[in-house]
Protein backbone atom coordinates (compact mmCIF):
# COMPACT_ATOMS: atom_id res chain seq x y z
CA UNK A 1 0.00 0.00 0.00
CA UNK A 2 1.53 3.43 -1.22
CA UNK A 3 2.06 6.34 1.30
CA UNK A 4 -0.59 8.22 -0.63
CA UNK A 5 -2.75 5.58 0.34
CA UNK A 6 -2.34 5.19 3.98
CA UNK A 7 -2.33 8.82 4.55
CA UNK A 8 -5.85 8.86 2.96
CA UNK A 9 -6.70 5.61 4.94
CA UNK A 10 -5.70 7.87 8.16
CA UNK A 11 -7.35 11.17 7.61
CA UNK A 12 -10.68 9.22 6.57
CA UNK A 13 -10.25 6.89 10.06
CA UNK A 14 -9.97 10.27 11.98
CA UNK A 15 -12.76 12.30 10.05
CA UNK A 16 -15.08 8.96 10.56
CA UNK A 17 -13.84 8.80 14.40
CA UNK A 18 -14.75 12.26 15.54
CA UNK A 19 -12.17 12.16 18.04
CA UNK A 20 -8.68 12.23 19.33
CA UNK A 21 -8.07 11.74 23.07
CA UNK A 22 -4.64 13.78 23.88
CA UNK A 23 -2.80 11.68 26.42
CA UNK A 24 -0.61 13.57 28.20
CA UNK A 25 0.44 11.65 31.88
CA UNK A 26 3.57 11.93 33.60
CA UNK A 27 4.56 8.86 33.39
CA UNK A 28 5.02 6.29 30.58
CA UNK A 29 2.87 3.19 32.69
CA UNK A 30 -0.21 6.09 33.13
CA UNK A 31 -0.02 6.86 29.60
CA UNK A 32 -0.07 3.04 28.69
CA UNK A 33 -2.73 2.61 31.09
CA UNK A 34 -4.69 5.49 29.92
CA UNK A 35 -4.34 4.23 26.21
CA UNK A 36 -5.94 0.74 26.98
CA UNK A 37 -9.12 2.50 28.89
CA UNK A 38 -9.99 4.65 25.75
CA UNK A 39 -9.01 1.48 23.10
CA UNK A 40 -11.47 -0.38 25.01
CA UNK A 41 -14.12 1.96 24.37
CA UNK A 42 -13.69 1.64 20.85
CA UNK A 43 -11.72 4.85 20.42
CA UNK A 44 -10.06 4.59 17.16
CA UNK A 45 -7.73 7.63 17.22
CA UNK A 46 -5.44 8.72 20.24
CA UNK A 47 -2.43 10.94 20.44
CA UNK A 48 0.51 10.78 22.99
CA UNK A 49 2.18 13.76 23.67
CA UNK A 50 5.92 14.42 23.47
CA UNK A 51 5.70 16.02 26.73
CA UNK A 52 5.26 12.55 28.26
CA UNK A 53 8.56 11.12 29.45
CA UNK A 54 10.42 8.57 27.35
CA UNK A 55 7.22 9.75 24.43
CA UNK A 56 8.57 8.21 21.15
CA UNK A 57 9.16 4.66 23.10
CA UNK A 58 5.42 4.74 24.28
CA UNK A 59 4.77 5.40 20.75
CA UNK A 60 5.83 2.40 19.33
CA UNK A 61 4.65 0.04 22.06
CA UNK A 62 1.03 1.79 21.30
CA UNK A 63 1.43 1.18 17.79
CA UNK A 64 2.70 -2.71 18.58
CA UNK A 65 -0.12 -3.19 21.41
CA UNK A 66 -2.84 -1.47 19.63
CA UNK A 67 -2.13 -0.56 16.22
CA UNK A 68 -4.92 -3.07 15.09
CA UNK A 69 -7.54 -0.90 16.26
CA UNK A 70 -6.65 2.22 16.27
CA UNK A 71 -4.06 4.70 14.81
CA UNK A 72 -1.81 6.07 17.26
CA UNK A 73 -0.46 10.08 16.84
CA UNK A 74 2.15 12.08 18.20
CA UNK A 75 1.11 15.38 19.64
CA UNK A 76 3.19 18.53 20.88
CA UNK A 77 5.51 17.66 18.06
CA UNK A 78 7.56 21.08 17.75
CA UNK A 79 10.52 20.02 15.62
CA UNK A 80 11.71 17.98 12.10
CA UNK A 81 13.77 16.05 14.85
CA UNK A 82 10.61 14.45 16.60
CA UNK A 83 8.50 14.36 14.11
CA UNK A 84 11.02 12.00 12.67
CA UNK A 85 11.05 9.83 15.29
CA UNK A 86 7.50 9.41 15.83
CA UNK A 87 7.16 8.67 12.62
CA UNK A 88 10.18 6.11 12.29
CA UNK A 89 7.95 4.64 16.09
CA UNK A 90 4.85 4.11 14.08
CA UNK A 91 3.18 7.63 15.02
CA UNK A 92 0.26 7.66 11.98
CA UNK A 93 -0.38 11.71 12.24
CA UNK A 94 1.45 14.65 13.62
CA UNK A 95 0.04 16.97 15.77
CA UNK A 96 1.64 20.35 16.90
CA UNK A 97 0.45 23.47 18.93
CA UNK A 98 1.76 25.89 16.73
CA UNK A 99 3.17 26.33 12.89
CA UNK A 100 6.75 25.13 12.32
CA UNK A 101 7.03 25.10 8.32
CA UNK A 102 9.78 22.38 8.19
CA UNK A 103 7.89 20.06 10.56
CA UNK A 104 4.99 20.40 8.18
CA UNK A 105 7.05 19.87 5.23
CA UNK A 106 9.09 16.66 6.57
CA UNK A 107 5.23 15.34 7.20
CA UNK A 108 4.05 16.02 3.67
CA UNK A 109 7.65 13.81 2.52
CA UNK A 110 7.13 11.17 4.20
CA UNK A 111 3.37 10.88 3.81
CA UNK A 112 2.01 10.88 7.34
CA UNK A 113 -0.72 13.54 8.40
CA UNK A 114 0.18 16.52 9.88
CA UNK A 115 -2.19 18.51 11.87
CA UNK A 116 0.19 22.12 12.71
CA UNK A 117 -1.41 24.69 15.23
CA UNK A 118 -2.86 27.70 14.68
CA UNK A 119 -5.48 30.14 16.46
CA UNK A 120 -5.99 33.60 14.30
CA UNK A 121 -7.59 33.64 10.64
CA UNK A 122 -3.78 34.74 9.19
CA UNK A 123 -2.55 31.38 11.35
CA UNK A 124 -4.68 29.27 9.91
CA UNK A 125 -4.50 30.08 6.38
CA UNK A 126 -0.96 30.22 6.89
CA UNK A 127 -0.92 26.73 8.01
CA UNK A 128 -3.11 25.60 5.44
CA UNK A 129 -1.02 27.41 2.67
CA UNK A 130 2.01 25.45 4.13
CA UNK A 131 0.89 21.85 3.36
CA UNK A 132 -1.36 21.32 6.60
CA UNK A 133 -3.81 18.38 6.53
CA UNK A 134 -6.03 19.63 8.83
CA UNK A 135 -5.27 22.67 11.04
CA UNK A 136 -5.50 22.55 15.40
CA UNK A 137 -7.26 25.61 16.41
CA UNK A 138 -5.43 25.86 19.90
CA UNK A 139 -6.38 27.28 22.15
CA UNK A 140 -9.91 27.50 21.30
CA UNK A 141 -11.79 28.30 24.29
CA UNK A 142 -9.71 31.39 25.00
CA UNK A 143 -11.27 33.10 22.22
CA UNK A 144 -14.90 31.95 21.78
CA UNK A 145 -14.52 28.08 21.48
CA UNK A 146 -17.42 26.67 19.26
CA UNK A 147 -18.66 29.96 18.00
CA UNK A 148 -15.13 31.01 17.00
CA UNK A 149 -14.73 27.71 14.89
CA UNK A 150 -18.50 28.66 13.31
CA UNK A 151 -16.98 32.51 12.42
CA UNK A 152 -13.46 30.94 11.10
CA UNK A 153 -15.29 28.38 9.06
CA UNK A 154 -17.89 30.69 7.25
CA UNK A 155 -15.07 32.33 5.05
CA UNK A 156 -12.77 29.12 5.24
CA UNK A 157 -14.69 26.11 4.92
CA UNK A 158 -12.04 24.12 2.82
CA UNK A 159 -10.22 23.83 5.58
CA UNK A 160 -10.45 21.21 7.97
CA UNK A 161 -10.36 22.60 11.24
CA UNK A 162 -9.84 20.57 15.00
CA UNK A 163 -10.34 22.49 17.88
CA UNK A 164 -8.88 21.74 20.75
CA UNK A 165 -9.08 23.77 24.39
CA UNK A 166 -12.28 23.76 25.86
CA UNK A 167 -13.55 20.64 24.69
CA UNK A 168 -15.96 18.87 26.80
CA UNK A 169 -18.90 16.28 26.39
CA UNK A 170 -21.02 19.43 26.75
CA UNK A 171 -19.26 21.65 24.59
CA UNK A 172 -18.51 18.81 21.94
CA UNK A 173 -21.82 19.04 19.94
CA UNK A 174 -21.91 22.81 19.17
CA UNK A 175 -18.16 21.99 17.95
CA UNK A 176 -19.30 19.30 15.78
CA UNK A 177 -22.14 21.62 14.19
CA UNK A 178 -19.65 24.48 13.89
CA UNK A 179 -17.84 22.60 11.06
CA UNK A 180 -15.38 20.84 13.90
CA UNK A 181 -13.69 17.56 11.66
CA UNK A 182 -12.57 16.21 14.87
CA UNK A 183 -12.01 17.43 18.37
CA UNK A 184 -8.77 17.29 20.36
CA UNK A 185 -9.92 15.98 23.84
CA UNK A 186 -7.82 16.59 26.97
CA UNK A 187 -9.12 16.11 30.84
CA UNK A 188 -12.54 16.06 30.12
CA UNK A 189 -11.95 12.23 29.14
CA UNK A 190 -8.43 11.61 29.47
CA UNK A 191 -8.95 12.12 33.60
CA UNK A 192 -5.82 11.17 35.29
CA UNK A 193 -7.46 11.27 38.48
CA UNK A 194 -10.06 8.24 37.80
CA UNK A 195 -7.19 6.24 36.45
CA UNK A 196 -5.07 6.69 39.79
CA UNK A 197 -8.04 5.36 41.73
CA UNK A 198 -8.65 2.74 39.66
CA UNK A 199 -11.24 3.18 38.16
CA UNK A 200 -10.67 3.09 34.36
CA UNK A 201 -13.92 1.83 33.83
CA UNK A 202 -14.95 5.92 33.98
CA UNK A 203 -12.87 6.47 31.23
CA UNK A 204 -13.86 3.83 28.83
CA UNK A 205 -17.85 4.81 29.32
CA UNK A 206 -17.12 7.99 29.46
CA UNK A 207 -15.09 7.28 25.82
CA UNK A 208 -18.38 6.10 24.66
CA UNK A 209 -20.38 8.76 25.60
CA UNK A 210 -18.25 10.92 23.13
CA UNK A 211 -18.59 8.72 20.69
CA UNK A 212 -22.63 9.09 20.70
CA UNK A 213 -22.66 12.44 21.17
CA UNK A 214 -20.37 13.13 18.35
CA UNK A 215 -22.39 10.78 16.12
CA UNK A 216 -25.79 12.18 17.41
CA UNK A 217 -24.35 15.90 16.46
CA UNK A 218 -23.17 15.12 13.32
CA UNK A 219 -26.80 13.73 12.27
CA UNK A 220 -28.50 16.36 13.37
CA UNK A 221 -26.39 18.86 11.60
CA UNK A 222 -26.37 16.66 8.44
CA UNK A 223 -30.44 16.85 8.91
CA UNK A 224 -30.10 21.10 9.34
CA UNK A 225 -27.87 21.24 6.16
CA UNK A 226 -30.45 19.23 4.48
CA UNK A 227 -33.06 21.25 5.38
CA UNK A 228 -31.41 24.49 4.40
Amino acid sequence: MSAVADKAQVLARIREGGLIPIIRTPSADEALAMAEALVAADITNLELTMTVPGAVEIIAKLVKRFGDRTLVGAGTVLDVASAQACIAAGAAFIISPGLDLPTVAHCRQAGVPVFPGALTPTEIIAAWKGGADMVKVFPCSAVGGAAYIKAVKAPLPQIEMVPTGGVSIDTAPAFIQAGAAALGVGGDLVDLNALRDGRAEVIADRARRYIEVVREARAAHAARANKS
